[in-house]
């Protein structure tokens, strides 16, 4: 049996990440971000081993208050597949709907503890580690304190994984926002990697969401279909049915499996990257989700393989890139993408729209796409479409620069009769090699066509495709 985890001997020491050294070699140690002041109510609790550590099956890590009563118990044996109710996610049926999440998630030699609620402003923990929690170490406590009140001004709040700000995770920063809010408000995100799923409720408008950059602000989650979409949920109850369905049948599960999803209109975010660590091959796995009107993305990277973006309300993104290789944009939405790129991941497609007569699609200005090491040439298609269905489907890139992984018939559909594809859109204005130079469309589908130039004028009009909206307005 290892050396017994050691009660820290301050408060302070917890905070601030140090210890005396003979309690650093004698065992593990846990940390919470921030200063002596104290930490953020949302904080994970992270405890770090003197080498790798693997997860038990039995035992919990309890945190309780100073008088004694328990605050949180995250149990061993459910912490790979545990449920909380991430912000106030309330399903079609009006009950809360809780996620699958891990509550406890091992790195090597390090322990991070994701507790399933926020703890209380101006209290003082002690945190209990039971044996079995982690095979071959004995029990173990320790003490942190939170801080004493939350932050002064409720329309400017900042995130910060080392605890420097309001927050220490970004869904944190959403939950201080009230429910019902009608007043813009703005939440920096600094650097760092916040591991964690975030969700937006669809009343609470208004949100801006800011990182520090999209190479220095990651929010990052494996969550997918198998973790608390379709596959997960097929016998789900109806604290699992999406709100704001769009297709009923289609869309009765899948709303959950997104690492960053937004129900709520009027939202931006920018300069930060959301990736969806779920593997290659590891279901449909969306990095973004948004399902109302005004949902703008700027400056972004998002990165997943299958189904990266997906849209089902009016959405625009510019300057951003979108990594994938399955229908990594898509949905039901109106969505317009300018000055971006669209990295294929592998072969197969980049967009496939679900719009219908009610609708313009997928509308694609001045991008590039281009390739990631070892995609073949030809192997990627512009869009795909079951027409059997969605008849009215439609996806448009004008002004596009594309590698020679774009296959030269452009596009596929299902059933691939183009005499069933009268209503579908496929359409390219003034398509080029990376270089600049026209490509030949000439063996494109034959139901795709080549724009006017008048058209193309009128569809690079985000306002247009926006039904109205312009939203680069607020630019000046």
């Amino acid at each position: 049996m290892k050396a017994s985890i050691p009660v820290l001997a301050t408060v302070t020491a917890l905070l601030l990440g140090t210890a005396p050294a003979a309690t650093a070699q004698a065992g593990p140690r846990l940390s919470v971000p921030g200063q002596a002041g104290g930490t953020c109510v949302d904080t994970p609790l992270k405890i770090t081993f003197p080498e790798p550590v693997s997860l038990g099956s039995t035992g919990a890590i309890e945190i309780r208050r100073a008088d004694g009563t328990l605050a949180d118990r995250i149990e061993a044996a459910e912490a790979r597949t545990d449920r909380k109710n991430i912000g106030s996610a309330v399903s079609d049926t009006g009950l809360p709907h809780e996620f699958s999440y891990e509550s406890i998630m091992v790195d090597g030699d390090t322990a991070t503890v994701h507790p399933h609620r926020r703890l209380d402003y101006g209290q003082k923990y002690s945190v209990t580690v039971e044996p079995g929690v982690f095979p071959g170490w004995d029990a173990a406590s320790w003490q942190f304190t939170t801080r004493k009140q939350p932050p002064r001004d409720p329309r400017r709040l900042t995130v910060s994984a080392s605890g420097t700000g309001d927050f220490c995770t970004v869904q944190g920063a959403i939950d201080a926002v009230p429910i019902g809010n009608r007043r813009p408000v703005t939440i920096d995100v600094k650097s760092g990697v916040y591991t964690e799923i975030v969700y937006v409720r669809e009343d609470r408008p208004h949100l801006t969401i800011k990182g520090a950059g999209a190479g220095r602000t990651v929010i990052r989650y494996p969550n997918n279909d198998l973790r608390n979409g379709d596959k997960a949920l097929a016998n789900g109850g109806p604290a699992d049915v999406c709100p704001r369905r769009v297709l009923e049948t289609s869309d009765l599960h899948n709303c959950w499996r997104q690492t960053f999803g937004v129900d709520a209109s009027d939202f931006r975010l920018s300069d930060l990257t959301v990736h969806n660590t779920t593997p290659d091959g590891g279901s449909q796995a969306e990095a973004f989700r948004g399902n109302n009107d005004r949902i703008t993305l700027e400056r972004v990277n998002l990165v997943s393989f299958q189904d990266t973006l997906r849209l089902q309300g009016k959405g625009f993104i510019t300057d951003s890139r979108i990594s994938g290789d399955t229908d990594f944009v898509w949905g039901t939405g109106t969505v317009f993408v300018q000055d971006s790129v669209l990295e294929s991941t592998d072969s197969g497609y980049i967009s496939q729209s679900r719009s219908d007569a009610t609708r313009p699609g997928y509308v694609f200005v001045r991008t590039r796409l281009t390739r990631a090491a070892g995609v073949p040439d030809a192997s990627v298609v512009l869009g795909r479409s079951a027409v059997w269905r969605f008849t009215h489907s439609q996806a448009v890139f004008i002004d596009t620069r594309m590698d020679a992984h774009i296959a030269p018939v452009g596009w596929q559909i299902d059933p691939n009769d183009c005499a069933q594809a009268q209503s579908a859109s496929m359409w390219e204005y003034r398509s080029t090699d990376l270089d600049g130079r026209p490509i030949d469309t000439s063996q494109r589908l034959a139901c795709s066509r080549q724009l006017t130039a008048d058209e193309a004028a009128q569809w690079s009009d985000p306002s247009f495709v926006l039904g109205g909206w312009d939203p680069e307005a607020r630019h000046g």
